[in-house]
């Protein structure tokens, strides 16, 4: 018997939506139980998530065997994605403190050309997000899952010109003006 239409449709969707979404494996952490009859091993993954348009998403999975982990991680990672304000779609709109536990992370702002100027786990957020031109630097731990997690708490502060004049209840060419403004000062200072 022929399938109608429709549930065709329905079973080729969910592969199209994950085939958008780029995925990075950050870390494995391979873990040991002892018991009677020796040591039973179980495997971690940290995997980030996204789409190179704006959206991210960071998960964690466990389970005995590595496949299974990352399964678990991406699957974790698609259901926690966020959307990020980047400006003219390569960098950040303004520089940026993000903290977890004892990461901290410094995000900048790059002029074009600049490239991702960042290590390990925050290089693997960015290159998923789409971002092309962004300065940071990783103050504290080095625990992947820290970092991970201090960069997205940085990008979760991160504002668009957009959202900042819809609280202010100005325009956003207004906002921007300003913002010439005080570069244009700000150039005169330094000569």
């Amino acid at each position: 018997m022929a399938r109608a239409p429709r549930e065709r449709e329905k079973e080729r969707k969910p592969e199209e939506r994950d085939s958008e979404f780029t995925d990075k494996l950050v870390h494995i952490n391979r873990v040991a139980k002892v018991v009677k009859g020796g040591r039973r091993f179980g495997f971690a993954a940290l995997v980030v998530v996204g789409d190179q348009k704006g959206r991210v998403g960071f998960g964690h999975g466990k389970a005995r065997e590595v496949p299974e982990a990352i399964r678990k991680a991406t699957d974790s990672a698609k259901r926690n994605l966020m959307r990020v304000p980047l400006r003219e779609g390569r960098t950040l709109h303004h520089d940026v403190l993000g903290r977890h536990g004892a990461g901290k992370v410094f995000l900048r702002a790059a002029p074009p050309g600049t490239g991702i100027i960042a290590g390990g786990p925050m290089r693997a957020v960015f290159e998923t997000l789409g971002m092309q031109d962004v300065v940071a630097k990783s103050i504290g731990s080095s625990n992947p899952y820290n970092m991970v997690r201090a960069t997205f708490d940085a990008l979760k502060h991160q504002d668009s010109p957009r959202s900042v004049a819809g609280r202010r209840n100005i325009k956003v060419s207004a906002l921007q003006a300003r913002r010439r403004d005080s570069d244009g000062e700000q150039a005169a200072a330094t000569e």
